[in-house]
């Protein structure tokens, strides 16, 4: 049973002990972030967690099709981002530690940890899938998560354009990327699935949104539920589009 949809930024900065203490600009993010990982608890403590595979987004392999098959381990750090901070996809079971935890899973145990909940089952997907393949694993989720007599929550784990702000790593700011990540803030702010499963692949590619491909596999999870939706964050600290929202189903509230 579809309980909750929350979503939330692939960005270390949301951990405090990465973003150090003086990183002030990172507050509001990172508050907003606890706060939808404690609503998602509310609903369930048994989550599902869509985010982009790094490994493959660092080659670019260009394959195409969603990575849920892959193993993925249940435990991991943040080593590699400057400080280790060790994380667990489930509160308590067997260990599973073989691999590296893409960045969206690190987030995703982390937020986990934070709030307490009971497990987290990761689903990583190429950022370059075709729309269409990743609304076919979105279908395949939802229906076994409506299979599921228990509440289960899903996590959305994913980054918007990369060129909002003057020194954005995408190169600085462009027109197209603002435009392109206002369209996506409205619909995430109004659970517009049609406007998320329409994202452009080509204009997010120009753009470097990452989030895409997790977008639209949550766009086809929801399929033509009615859900509330609330958006509490969307900014650009670093030139990055991040955003935290929040879908709930109608016949929940």
């Amino acid at each position: 049973m579809l309980a909750c949809v929350v979503f939330v930024p692939s960005a270390p900065l949301v951990v405090p002990e990465l973003a150090g203490p003086d990183a002030v600009d990172t507050l509001e993010v990172r508050s907003a972030v606890r706060d939808a990982g404690a609503l998602l608890a509310r609903h369930a403590s048994r989550w599902v967690a869509v985010g982009a595979d790094d490994r493959i987004a660092s080659a670019r392999s260009g394959a195409g099709e969603a990575q849920a098959s892959r193993s993925i381990p249940t435990t991991g750090g943040f080593g590699r981002f400057g400080v280790d901070v060790p994380v667990s996809l489930e509160r308590a079971g067997e260990e599973r530690s073989s691999g590296r935890l893409p960045l969206s899973m690190l987030i995703a145990g982390w937020l986990r940890g934070q709030v307490d909940a009971a497990s987290v089952r990761p689903i990583v997907v190429d950022p370059d899938v075709r729309p269409e393949v990743a609304c076919e694993r979105g279908r395949a989720l939802a229906a076994e998560i409506s299979a599921d007599p228990e509440p289960i929550g899903v996590l959305i784990v994913a980054d918007g354009a990369t060129a909002l702000a003057p020194k954005a790593p995408g190169g600085g700011r462009r027109d197209s990327a603002v435009e392109l990540q206002q369209r996506i803030v409205e619909a995430l702010g109004a659970a517009d699935v049609d406007a998320l499963r329409g994202l452009d692949v080509a204009a997010c590619d120009a753009d470097g949104v990452d989030g895409r491909a997790a977008w639209q596999v949550a766009a086809a999870i929801v399929g033509d539920t009615l859900m509330a939706a609330e958006v509490s964050y969307a900014d650009a600290p670093f030139g990055v589009g991040y955003v935290v929202a929040s879908w709930t189903p109608e016949d929940a509230r």
